[in-house]
């Protein structure tokens, strides 16, 4: 008899243990993935929200570091304001290669353009910006003109029109960057020239008019030029620039990574001491079956099967188990973290990238090899012990 075709005989013909193998395996593994997913969502939606940004550093008003952070990383709304005149002291800064101002402007709750609660408004300049001018110029060939936006992937325009309307003031929405799990999925970027066209026509067209002060900005995003140490150069910021504050780039969302690594170690301790109990009970499991099946083994070696094809085959029949339950649980698991990422990113109070499909087949198939070796160490012993035991013996029993 083939040895996969005497597996699944066996395991058809002891349903109580199968299934409590079956269900412990897709219980961990899903565990294991779905725990996996939301700490490498996490790391990549940081990695994704920094690349964005494109800044070595930003330097806001003292007083609103995590103000501007929480802006970045969840789209929260922001009052955060320093004259535009620093843009000048910053310039003058040893190692400065290029500086770029935005403004924050008021948020938008419920906006009909937007997937999630609040749309963040950002206000740049084409002149010297660096961080949405080279997406623009990669997919549209060109900047934006006046009355022109450009929006994060919540950030859409209704019933298949190009247009969102906003204070009252028509705009065009001319593309839609890509996701990175932060608070730039739900902003909306335009230029000055629009912000300020806006402003003057939501006198007569909005219930309240948005203000936009062209004399004030939010924060400067700062590249260092090459070669030079960023670090050197956000001191110099701190002590030549008062009232201002540098944050260099790895040190962005600091209290996120605090928190990230918190969740980490939870994670990580609880997913071994769950794996360990799983690999226990699936021994114990595995070692009853056999003192069960003693006779059976015995019946098969009578018949002319070897110790090693008595082997193969229990190991093949705790390899069938571990993969169909890993295979079920990383998809079950999966699939309810895709569905309701946007709740978990809001419970945790973290920003969350779902992993691209490459990704997601790595995890997918570290998963079932992690499930099956489990199972198969697991099983090792109980299933040595069956295929080594003397036939007469066996039989009296």
């Amino acid at each position: 008899m083939h040895v996969i075709r005497l597996a699944i005989k066996n395991i058809r013909g002891s349903g109580f243990r199968s299934i409590a193998i079956f269900l412990a395996v897709m219980g961990v593994a899903g565990f294991l993935l779905g725990t996996t997913i939301i700490i490498e969502g996490a790391r990549n939606s940081l990695r994704s929200g920094l690349e964005r940004l494109g800044a070595d550093i930003l330097v806001v008003p003292e007083g609103a570091e995590v103000k501007i952070e929480s802006a970045l990383l969840m789209g929260k709304p922001v009052d955060a304001w320093m004259p535009r005149d620093n843009l000048q002291k910053i310039a003058q800064i040893s190692g400065v290669a290029a500086i770029s101002p935005q403004i924050y402007l008021k948020s938008m709750f419920d906006a009909p353009c937007c997937a999630v609660s609040e749309m963040f408004m950002v206000v740049y300049d084409p002149d010297t910006d660096f961080t949405i001018s080279p997406w623009l110029e990669k997919n549209l060939g060109r900047p934006l003109v006046t009355g022109e936006v450009i929006g994060g992937t919540y950030v859409f325009a209704s019933d298949g029109v190009d247009s969102i309307k906003l204070y009252g003031y028509q705009t065009r929405l001319v593309g839609t960057l890509q996701p990175t799990g932060t608070g730039i999925d739900q902003t909306l970027f335009m230029t000055l020239d629009t912000a300020l066209d806006m402003s003057r026509s939501s006198v007569t067209t909005a219930m309240m008019p948005l203000n936009v002060n062209p004399d004030t900005i939010s924060v400067i995003m700062v590249k260092t030029a090459e070669g030079v140490d960023p670090h050197r150069v956000a001191i110099q910021i701190r002590q030549e620039t008062p009232g201002m504050v540098p944050i260099e780039s790895p040190n962005l969302f600091g209290m996120f990574r605090d928190q990230m690594n918190g969740l980490l170690w939870g994670f990580f301790a609880i997913t071994l001491v769950v794996w360990l109990v799983t690999m226990i009970i699936i021994g114990i499991v595995f070692s009853m079956a056999a003192n069960e099946r003693k006779r059976e083994m015995a019946i098969l070696r009578a018949i002319g099967a070897t110790r090693f094809f008595i082997f193969r085959s229990l190991l093949t029949e705790a390899g069938l188990l571990a993969v169909g339950g890993a295979v079920l649980g990383i998809a079950v698991s999966a699939g309810t973290l895709y569905i309701l990422k946007d709740m978990i990113a809001g419970s945790l109070k973290m920003p969350f990238l779902f992993p691209s499909i490459p990704a997601f087949i790595g995890l997918f198939s570290a998963g079932v090899a992690l499930a099956l070796g489990t199972v198969i160490l697991s099983a090792l012993i109980p299933a040595l012990r069956l295929s080594r035991q003397e036939l007469a013996v066996a039989m009296r029993e």
